[in-house]
């Protein structure tokens, strides 16, 4: 039987460290590297590596979990980025959320230049998700690129789906976070609707459980929302804020009009300028009046 594929892992924030330690504890051998040292101790137990290129040359597969698409590239073709290794993994697994544009003209360059080649594999779920290994994935690639993947990715999620070519979970999670802004900005509505008509707002999802308004953001992010609950964050609207902008750059390419979509991204947006670094749900404090 063959050694099983060592894992190298690129982005050590939010969600990817506890997919890390999540690997680890499935047996996997993990060597990682990420921008900000600090965060090398949420791991205790990987393989600490001085760049993306030297993650490359001691891995099999590299999973990639950074912000945006220009981390994406910087991680590829950056001075120290993965190209810059001269043998290594023969795979990359990206689980950041970028454009799926984006995604074809860096997977394209990286497959001619490096041979490496490229699953799209955005995640969604939540940090508590991605460490119990019950993340949802979506995934684009070609068929044996995606049953390499799924080989590792099998332990991190619970709903993993092949939807497409090179590019299609990328098209998926943008679909996945149009929904998901709405959501954010609607609890945070719910919330207000529901204080000022004065019900015990504690109550509203097990009322409503099971019935059509039922949804994991009304079970999860509202209750959130309703304690004022946002330290430590679980995610930062920087995120949020950044993947409503990649939908709506999306929509426009595409020549629709989705006003719906468009309004939650403007009071996402109002939201997150100047609380990069605040817990996404706190968009609520939008809609809370001001003590008196």
């Amino acid at each position: 039987m063959s050694a099983r594929p060592r894992i190298g892992f690129v982005g050590i924030g939010i969600m990817g460290a506890p997919m890390v330690r999540r690997l680890m504890a499935q047996g996997w051998s993990v060597s990682v590297w990420n921008l900000e040292a600090e965060r090398y101790a949420e791991v205790p137990g990987a393989t600490v590596l001085d760049s993306p290129a030297a993650v490359r040359a001691a891995s099999d597969i590299v999973i990639f979990c950074v912000l945006h698409g220009d981390a994406v590239e910087q991680c590829c073709f950056g001075p120290q980025g993965m190209a810059r290794a001269a043998s290594g993994a023969t795979l990359l697994i990206d689980t950041s959320t970028i454009n799926p544009d984006t995604t074809l003209i860096l997977a394209e360059r990286l497959k001619r230049e490096t041979g490496i080649a490229w699953v799209d594999a955005p995640i969604s779920g939540g940090p508590v998700a991605a460490g119990d290994g019950a993340l949802t994935i979506m995934m684009g690639g070609a068929d044996e690129d995606v049953a390499r993947a799924k080989a590792v990715l099998n332990d991190l999620a619970t709903n993993l789906t092949h939807i497409g070519a090179l590019g299609a979970g990328q098209t998926a999670k943008i679909i996945n976070q149009a929904i998901v802004g709405i959501g954010y900005v609607m609890m945070g509505e719910t919330l207000a609707l529901a204080e000022a008509a004065g019900i015990d707002a504690k109550l509203l999802p097990s009322a409503l459980a099971g019935g059509m308004a039922d949804s994991t953001v009304l079970r999860r992010i509202y209750p959130q929302q309703q304690a004022r609950d946002y330290l430590p964050p679980r995610s930062y609207a920087r995120q949020l804020d950044k993947d409503l902008k990649n939908v709506m750059a999306f929509v426009n390419a595409l020549g629709l009009e989705l006003p719906l979509v468009q309004k939650a991204y403007e009071r996402y947006h109002t939201f997150a300028a100047g609380n990069e670094m605040v817990d996404g749900a706190a968009v609520a404090r939008l809609y809370e009046k001001p003590k008196s």
